[in-house]
């Protein structure tokens, strides 16, 4: 990637991909009749979020919970897109007059309440999300290992390696769902069109099918990392009893997500480096799980939402948008 090329980040939602540009998130959703429809959300970032994502450490807190928020909302259009889809087609006409009316209420409602709530919901879901999987693991390892030995550290290397199990195995088990792997399809259709888009490749299903579903700026790697560093932090500060280390495991928490979202982002400023690549293979194996070969139609649709976010985007520029008007600059890496 040359050093004028913008750096992107995406999500994946249920039949469809999320991009996020300079000024404006797009989603591009396949539905049943084969139609691409968007949801195009412009940013507005609040000027003290966009302070805090200039600060180490504490920027990679605000960019998690941020984007966990705003990726709620487009998680629940292709949610809501797939479920209408499921409806008799006999039915359909009877929707419509209430469709239209629900819209009504929510297009009123999403500068107050709905957005409120849905960010919330999102934040509460990662923070929980979190709790759990960071506290089952200590559980777990306390239950089957406590008198096993003495070594603290030793107790962490053990609780990281059954954290990084349930991980696997979690992922395997819902990667069998059809629903989550058609997801993952797509989570690997936005890799290849962002590695596409940095290799200066023309975005056609063909021309980017060749590209790695693979990418280092990822929130699989993001999540790798929180384990690997989450031992190594753990083991700085030692513990004497079961409360102690879920004490310490609950308040280490933002600690620990924002050395990973550091050490991601050096990870793939090193990417280009020989011998320095191998630090992000941890994250590349795990998206092995998280990703899935997408096929050329998935291709379609994570180009259609690309060059959809482009367009916006530099018609936002044309109109005299600033970054620090509208936004803080590029969705967050850890979603992609």
């Amino acid at each position: 990637m040359s050093q004028g090329t913008p750096s992107y980040g995406g999500q994946a939602v249920i039949e469809g991909v999320m991009f996020g540009g300079k000024h404006i998130n797009v989603t591009a959703v396949r539905r049943k009749n084969q139609e691409i429809t968007f949801l195009e959300v412009p940013k507005s970032d609040k000027s003290w979020v966009i302070k805090l994502r200039k600060i180490p450490l504490l920027r990679g807190i605000v960019s998690i919970i941020d984007s966990s928020a705003k990726g709620s909302k487009h998680l629940n259009y292709s949610a809501e897109a797939y479920a209408d889809d499921e409806v008799e087609p006999e039915d359909r006409a009877k929707q419509i007059e209430k469709q239209i009316e629900k819209q009504k209420k929510k297009d009123e409602g999403w500068s107050l309440g709905m957005i409120f709530g849905v960010a919330v919901m999102g934040i509460l879901s990662f923070l929980i999300g979190k709790i759990i999987f960071t506290l089952v693991p200590v559980f777990v390892e306390d239950f089957l290992f406590h008198n096993a030995f003495n070594n603290y550290i030793l107790h962490n290397l053990v609780e990281g390696g059954i954290k990084l199990l349930l991980l696997l195995v979690y992922l395997w088990g819902i990667s069998q769902t059809p629903v989550i792997k058609r997801l993952f399809q797509y989570h690997g259709a936005e890799h290849k069109v962002i590695s596409a888009f940095e290799a200066g490749e023309e975005l056609t299903p063909s021309k980017v099918q060749k590209y790695s579903r693979l990418h280092y700026r990822c929130g699989s790697s993001f999540m790798m990392l929180t384990i690997i560093l989450g031992v190594i932090i753990y083991s700085v500060i030692p513990w004497d009893n079961l409360m102690e280390r879920v004490l310490q495991r609950i308040v280490l928490i933002p600690f620990v997500i924002g050395i990973s979202f550091e050490v991601l982002k050096g990870t793939n400023a090193v990417k280009d480096i020989p011998g320095l690549k191998y630090l992000g293979y941890p994250g590349l194996w795990l998206q092995l799980l998280t990703t899935k070969e997408p096929n050329e139609e998935q291709l379609e649709v994570s180009i259609a939402s690309f060059n959809r976010m482009r367009e916006l985007d530099a018609e936002i520029e044309a109109r005299g948008y600033t970054e620090a008007s509208v936004s803080g600059g590029i969705l967050d890496p850890a979603k992609g």
